[in-house]
């Protein structure tokens, strides 16, 4: 198999610039288990307050199983192809792992949009916002939190694409992509855990 002309000449063995930037990784899961402990004191504070509503809206009022689907599918499917953009990073496909990623992108922009459109949507039609309750202010802080993080995620995707467009690969930056791939992972798996306890708890509870 031929390699991808876009790749650089310093670069021939992609996985190894995983070695090359083990402290980057380090680095990385330093502050995802600082990030680990911050999201479990919100899951805590939130599952102490759920019920305390104010009289306002409760979770199973609020809560609508098919606008969540449609964004777990969505934040599930950008991991997915986020391993397919790494997958071709090790084949030394340039191109490929640059279309991927930009599909993650994609996905995770679709994931905010309704995102943004779920929190509007409590806001404007059950005045439900994050002073409404004790409740309000969990579940914004949680969820909002994560949204923060997809934020950040995509905007260091967006980055590290344009930044290295004309690039290719190196030891220098395939760490990069590498890193941030464990990172949106992470984002992933954060999210199965707002969807089991926040939103298909809070529908039966």
């Amino acid at each position: 198999m031929s390699h991808d002309h876009s790749l650089s000449p310093e670069i021939h063995d992609p996985a190894k610039a995983t070695h090359e930037g083990k402290h980057k990784y380090l680095g990385l899961w330093f502050f995802l288990g600082g990030e680990t402990v911050l999201f479990a004191s919100f899951f805590a504070t939130y599952l102490a307050l759920r019920n305390s509503t104010a009289g306002g809206p409760s979770s199973q009022e609020l809560f609508g199983l098919e606008l969540v689907f449609v964004m777990t599918i969505l934040l599930l499917t950008s991991s997915l192809t986020s391993v397919y953009a790494i997958y071709h990073m090790k084949n030394h496909d340039f191109k490929k792992m640059q279309l991927w990623f930009g599909i993650t992108a994609l996905l995770g922009l679709g994931f905010l949009g309704f995102e943004i459109y779920e929190f509007t949507h409590y806001i404007t039609d059950y005045s439900f916002t994050f002073r409404s309750s004790a409740f309000g202010s969990a579940f914004y802080t949680l969820v909002g939190f994560h949204g923060g993080h997809v934020v950040f995620g995509l905007s260091w995707l967006t980055a590290l694409m344009v930044r290295n467009a004309k690039r290719g690969l190196s030891l220098y930056n395939a760490p990069k992509y590498n890193t941030f791939a464990i990172y949106w992972h992470f984002i992933d798996v954060v999210w199965v855990f707002i969807f089991t306890v926040v939103y298909l708890m809070g529908m039966v509870s």
